[in-house]
């Protein structure tokens, strides 16, 4: 009975040990190699604990919390902020859900039509009108500005980055050279000089009458740099394509639009799934350019925070919880495409 209980743990135990003599200790250098990493950590780690329960002041971030999350946006109107959250968090365990066949499996070709619709009942929620007491855009600052700017850029540069790839493959010579002069163009550009154009020389050239939102500006400018590189992701999915795939769809009777949109499309996207979040991760961290451009998003708040007399010099709390947050939503997407390539068997063999 005691050798029949004690077996488990027995077992986990020696499949910990066979793993770490063959991984970290097989050889005499990697031994020492392991050693010393494990001391570097040791002596990193004491270092950081010691300072963060002891001397760091974490009432910079507390007592600033509000303004880190939804920044200047009405007190009386934070309820539909709380809405917005139930709203994203039960459709995310919908998803969740029916991803993962646990509940819920029968909708799964409704989810993207259902996360569209959601889209508008956010951004109303959010900007008010039509019998909601409207908020300007102005004060809509911190993590929520952040959420606003990284979500709709995605959700445009996406489409438009599918529509520049096809564009560079078509066997028009006008769509063709447009769409490779744009992504070329663009990509030779840094992103900082996008947004410096869009904030400040695109209303040099508008109409005295026109009068663009600040953060509109953001969204194009963010929005026109990433498609670019989301052409060139998802044209490498296109490019991984067997062509017997076109060609047995020719031989269907199938017409160029019906084989792209049917068969081609598809089955580059689900290749290019890492690509394409990865620049939704990349994306998501370059909001934090426009904080340059006095747009308080989260790391604009952060500055304006520290810009206060009794907060002077908290550099390290203050960009600290700000990093955390930043990782927090970058891990989730990359957990969230881990998930969708298992699902699809995305580099499965």
């Amino acid at each position: 009975m005691n050798d029949g209980n004690n077996s488990p743990p027995l077992k986990i135990r020696s499949r910990t040990l066979n793993w770490l003599l063959k991984n970290l200790f097989n050889t005499w250098y990697n031994s020492l190699l392991t050693l010393l990493c494990l001391c570097i950590i040791f002596i990193f780690g004491k270092n950081f604990l010691y300072w963060g329960f002891n001397q760091a002041q974490w009432t910079v971030v507390t007592t600033n919390l509000r303004l880190f999350l939804v920044g200047r946006y009405p007190v009386d109107l934070t309820w539909r902020i709380w809405t917005i959250v139930g709203i994203i968090i039960t459709l995310t365990g919908v998803t969740w859900g029916a991803l993962t066949k646990r509940f819920f499996a029968q909708i799964i070709s409704w989810l993207p039509l259902i996360w569209a619709l959601s889209f508008p009942l956010v951004m109303w929620l959010i900007g008010g009108g039509f019998g909601l007491k409207p908020v300007g855009s102005d004060l809509w600052t911190g993590l929520l500005l952040t959420l606003i700017l990284a979500i709709i850029s995605i959700v445009l540069c996406f489409p438009l980055g599918i529509v520049l790839a096809l564009g560079r493959q078509s066997d028009l010579p006008v769509v063709r050279i447009f769409s490779i002069i744009y992504i070329e163009l663009i990509r030779g550009l840094p992103l900082i000089g996008i947004l410096f154009i869009a904030q400040v020389m695109l209303p040099l050239f508008l109409p005295s009458d026109w009068r663009l939102d600040r953060v509109v500006r953001a969204i194009a400018g963010l929005t026109l740099f990433s498609a670019a590189y989301m052409a060139e992701n998802v044209r490498g999915g296109l490019q991984a394509v067997p062509r017997g795939q076109k060609e047995a769809a020719k031989a269907l009777g199938l017409n160029p639009v019906l084989i792209t949109s049917l068969i081609v499309l598809p089955q580059a996207l689900k290749v290019a799934i890492p690509s394409i979040v990865g620049q939704f991760i990349g994306l998501f961290k370059d909001t934090s350019l426009l904080a340059i451009f006095a747009l308080l998003e989260l790391t604009g708040m952060a500055r304006s925070i520290l810009a206060q007399p009794e907060f002077l010099g908290k550099y390290a709390e203050v960009y600290l919880f700000v990093g955390v947050i930043y990782w927090v939503f970058c891990y989730s997407m990359s957990l969230a495409s881990r998930r969708l390539e298992k699902q699809l068997g995305v580099g499965q063999r």
